[in-house]
């Protein structure tokens, strides 16, 4: 199972958050909704998470 990433460095916020969270999808949309709502002030929501599935980002594995 390819893991997933997400990374705030790639987004613009007030906050210039840089976290980046990786691991299989579900865990990766959980966290990253979870982090969406308490440090960058969004409502959780399915429009939300709809939204983050799709900025999600394969993770690049080393050759």
């Amino acid at each position: 199972m390819t893991r997933k990433v997400a990374d705030c460095r790639k987004y613009p916020s007030e906050s210039g958050c840089t976290l980046t969270i990786s691991g299989e999808e579900d865990e990766v949309l959980q966290a990253a909704t979870a982090h969406a709502v308490s440090v960058h002030g969004h409502t959780d929501s399915p429009e939300l998470r709809k939204d983050i599935r799709g900025l999600l980002e394969d993770e690049k594995v080393p050759a």
